[in-house]
Parts: C-alpha cells; structure tokens; sequence
C-alpha cells in the first residue's frame, strides 16, 4: 500500500472516530434533511443553518451538524462535508458539491471501463482537500452512494434554505 493510500484511510477513519459538527440544531430557523441508503442502513440527518442577512447564493452556512448512523464511509463523508461547507456561501457549497459529486461518478465511470462522459463543472477549480481521501471509494461501486448519502442530504437541505422565506 503508498504513502498516499495510507493517509487517505487515516483521514477517514479520524473522521469517523472523531467527527466534525456532530449534533443537532434548533429547526427552525435550520434546515433539516434526511436521507437514507435502503441497501445498507446508513441514515443521516443534515441540519444547515444560514445567515438571514443575506438571500439566494450569497447567504453564507453560519453553522451545519450532522447526525445519524452508518458505515465509516458514510459517517466520515458526512464529518469531512461537513466541514468543508462551513462558513461557504450557498453557491460555494453547490460548487463543492458538484466537484465531489462529479469525482465520484467520473471514476465510477473509468473503474466500469467507460469512457468518462466530460461534465462540465460549475467550479473547475474548486480544491476538495481531505476530499480526495474519499477517491479510493469508487473502486468498490456499492460504498460509492455511502460516500454520497451526505452530499444528497445536504443537496436537499440547501435547496430548502435557497427559497425565500414565506411571507
């Protein structure tokens, strides 16, 4: 096994023996998300709390818990998300999204002997980080929606928080 391998399953399992933003916040004014992986049992819950001063895009994430239960690859992606996105406005946290989301299925793709359809991406140079420790995922297919539970969660609540506020 590199250097490299092991670093990046170090990363993880820090994340999931000590995760990030781990908790639960007052909903409202949070959004909450749910989300669920049917052919494993991870759950995960996506509490995302935005600055009101602020509309659409622009309003930046002031604070994200996560909590639920799952594999070391869900939990972790959901630890290493959640600390990514803190503190990111709403286009910023979509543009990490599409980044992680798009390398997942580009190496799916390759693993699967296909060519990688090129996709185009909202942030090109959006640096992942501890991100990449995750890459390794797409070689075993069936943990890949593990990785990605979180980041669909996540998905639904910042579409939530992204409409305007009923009057």
């Amino acid at each position: 096994m590199s250097g490299l391998e092991d670093l990046y399953r170090e990363i993880i399992l820090d994340h999931y023996r000590s995760p990030r933003n781990r908790g639960e916040l007052a909903t409202p004014p949070a959004h909450r998300a749910e989300g669920f992986n049917p052919l494993c049992g991870d759950e995960i819950v996506v509490y995302l709390a935005v600055d009101d001063e602020l509309a659409g895009d622009d309003a930046r994430v002031v604070d994200v818990k996560i909590s639920g239960q799952g594999c070391s690859i869900s939990q972790a992606s959901a630890s290493m998300m959640s600390a990514a996105i803190k503190g990111k406005t709403i286009r910023e946290v979509r543009d990490i999204t599409q980044a992680f989301k798009s390398m997942m299925s580009l190496h799916e793709n390759e693993l699967e002997g296909e060519d990688p359809a090129p996709e185009p991406m909202a942030a090109p140079d959006v640096e992942l980080g501890d991100l990449e420790a995750l890459r390794g995922v797409v070689k075993f297919p069936v943990r890949i929606k593990c990785a990605t539970l979180s980041w669909n969660t996540l998905a639904q609540a910042v579409a939530e928080a992204s409409q305007p506020a009923a009057s």
